[in-house]
C-alpha cells in the first residue's frame, strides 16, 4: 500500500482570492480638563505639583493593576471601590475621560456584566496611556 502525503495549504492556495486586508489604529486622544492642572502648577509650584501629580498617576496604576487582577479572577465585588477611586483621584488632574471610564468599570462590575467589564477596562487602560503622554504634553506646553 503506498501512502500519498498532501498538503492542504497547496490545494486551497489556488482556490483563495487574494483580498486586501484593512489595519484600524486607535487614534484616541484623552479629554483633559485643564484648569485643574493649572491650578496645581499655580498653587503649588512646578516641582511640588509635578511630585503630585505623578504620585496621583502612580497610584492611578496601581489600582488598575488591582483591577485587572480582580477581574482576571472574576471577583466582581472588588472591582467598584477601586474603580470609583480611580474616579475621584483622575478628576483631581482633569483626566476627565480616565474617570468618566473607571465609573463604568464600577457600574459593569456592580451588574456582575463579564462583557461590559472586559470591554471598559480596555477602554480605561488604554484611556490611562494616552492620559499620562496628554498630561505631560500639556505641562510641557504651559509656560513656567
Amino acid at each position: 500500500m503506498e501512502q500519498k502525503h498532501t498538503q492542504f495549504a497547496d490545494l486551497s492556495a489556488h482556490i483563495r482570492p487574494q483580498v486586501p486586508v484593512s489595519v484600524l489604529h486607535c487614534r484616541q486622544t484623552a479629554h483633559l480638563d485643564p484648569s485643574p492642572v493649572d491650578h496645581i502648577f499655580a498653587v503649588k509650584g512646578q516641582a511640588e505639583a509635578e511630585e503630585m501629580i505623578c504620585r496621583v498617576l502612580e497610584d492611578i496604576a496601581h489600582r488598575l493593576d488591582a483591577l485587572q487582577v480582580a477581574m482576571v479572577e472574576h471577583a466582581f465585588e472588588r472591582i467598584a471601590k477601586p474603580a470609583r477611586r480611580i474616579t475621584q483621584v483622575a478628576s483631581q488632574i482633569g483626566l476627565t475621560d480616565v474617570s468618566r471610564t473607571a465609573s463604568h468599570v464600577a457600574t459593569a462590575a456592580q451588574q456582575a456584566d463579564g462583557v461590559a467589564l472586559s470591554a471598559t477596562m480596555a477602554r480605561l487602560e488604554r484611556g490611562f496611556d494616552v492620559a499620562v503622554t496628554e498630561i505631560w504634553t500639556f505641562r510641557d506646553r504651559c509656560p513656567n
